[in-house]
C-alpha cells in the first residue's frame, strides 16, 4: 500500500485515477482548487477510508504532513474553452505547479508523474508522432498557453530528475474521452454527443477530414498506472492510435444516438492540428501497454453517462 497524491483530483482524468488507486488498496490524497474539477466526480469514493481530499491550488506551496511514495500530477486546465479564458492560470500550473509538487516530491523522495499531452507536437509534419519527434509548435499562438505549459513542464521534470536523481515519469497523453467529462469541457466528444442529443447540427470545424485518435479513459488510466509501475523516466506516448476523421466521428455519434442532426461546417480555428495520432511502440514494448476499448464501445458507454448529465440538469 503506497500514500499517494493527486493533482487535479476532482478533474475528469483525475477522479478516475483516485478511483483506480483506491481499488488497489493505495492511501490517496486528493488535491484540486476547483476552476475546473467538479465536486461530483468525487462522489463515488470521496468516503473511503482510504481518501482525503484537500482543495488548494498548486501554484502555491504545498505542505503533505508523513510520507508520500508517489505525486501524481494532473492539475491543468487542459479543454480549449478554459485554457483559453484563463491562459496565464494554466501557464503558472504548468510551471509554479509543477515546480511545487516537483519540491514536494522531492522532499519526500517520492516517485513523480507529470501528465503532459500530445500538443507539445503542436500541428505535427510527422504522423503518427514518436516520443523523438519535436514537435511544431507556435510558440506565441492562440493554444500556446497549453502547449508552453507542458513544454516547460516536462523541460522542469527533466531538470530536477537530472540534478537531484529523481525518479521520475512523463506521459504524453492524447485525446481521451469518456465519463465524468464535462458537458461544457469544448472539446468534440462532449459537444458531439450534447448536439445530436438534442437535434441539433453538429458543428464540425473546416472540412472535417482532420484527424484525432481517440483514447477510453479507462485505457488511459490504465496506460499511466504501468508507466507509474514501470521504470521508464523518459516521456512515453499514451493514446489510442486508432485514427480518426472528425467527419467519420460525427458520422458515428449520430448513429449511435440514432440522431436526426445533421452537419454545420465553421471555420477552423487557427493553429488547429491536421493529423494527431500517437505511435505507441514504446508505450507496447518498455511499459506493456496497448488500448484494449474500441471507439463505438467507448462511445455508447460515454452517451449513457452524457444522457444521464443532461437528464438530471432539467
Amino acid at each position: 500500500m503506497s500514500r499517494i497524491l493527486v493533482t487535479g483530483a476532482a478533474g475528469f482524468l483525475g477522479s478516475h485515477l483516485c478511483e483506480a488507486l483506491l481499488e488497489d488498496g493505495h492511501e490517496v490524497i486528493g488535491m484540486d482548487n476547483g476552476v475546473s474539477g467538479r465536486n461530483q466526480n468525487l462522489d463515488g469514493f470521496i468516503y473511503h477510508d482510504d481518501f482525503s481530499f484537500v482543495d488548494h491550488d498548486v501554484t502555491e506551496f504545498i505542505h503533505i504532513s508523513g510520507e508520500l511514495d508517489a505525486v501524481f500530477h494532473l492539475a491543468s486546465l487542459a479543454s480549449p474553452v478554459f485554457y483559453r479564458d484563463y491562459q496565464i492560470k494554466t501557464l503558472k500550473v504548468g510551471a509554479l505547479g509543477t515546480h511545487k509538487t516537483l519540491g514536494l516530491a522531492k522532499e519526500k523522495d517520492a516517485t513523480y508523474l507529470f501528465t503532459s499531452t500530445s500538443e507539445v507536437y503542436g500541428d505535427p509534419e510527422v504522423n503518427p508522432q514518436p516520443e523523438d519527434y519535436r514537435g511544431n509548435v507556435d510558440c506565441y499562438g492562440p493554444r500556446s498557453c497549453y502547449d508552453e505549459s507542458k513544454r516547460y513542464g516536462e523541460a522542469l521534470v527533466r531538470a530536477y530528475r537530472d540534478e537531484h536523481d529523481m525518479d521520475v515519469r512523463v506521459a504524453r497523453i492524447f485525446n481521451t474521452y469518456g465519463p465524468r467529462m464535462r458537458l461544457d469541457d469544448g472539446r468534440v466528444i462532449p459537444n458531439f454527443v450534447k448536439q445530436a442529443l438534442t437535434g441539433q447540427d453538429l458543428t464540425v470545424y473546416g472540412d472535417g477530414e482532420q484527424t484525432r485518435s481517440f483514447c477510453y479513459v479507462d485505457d488511459m488510466i490504465d496506460g499511466l498506472l504501468a508507466l507509474y509501475e514501470s521504470g521508464v523516466d523518459e516521456p512515453v506516448n499514451i493514446g489510442n492510435p486508432d485514427e480518426r476523421t472528425i467527419n467519420e466521428l460525427a458520422e458515428v455519434i449520430v448513429e449511435l444516438t440514432e440522431s436526426s442532426s445533421g452537419i454545420t461546417n465553421e471555420p477552423l480555428p487557427p493553429h488547429d492540428p491536421e493529423v494527431r495520432r500517437p505511435d505507441i511502440s514504446k508505450a507496447r514494448s518498455e511499459i506493456g501497454w496497448e488500448p484494449t476499448v474500441g471507439l463505438q464501445d467507448g462511445l455508447k458507454r460515454s452517451i449513457e453517462y452524457f444522457q444521464e448529465e443532461m437528464e438530471n440538469a432539467e
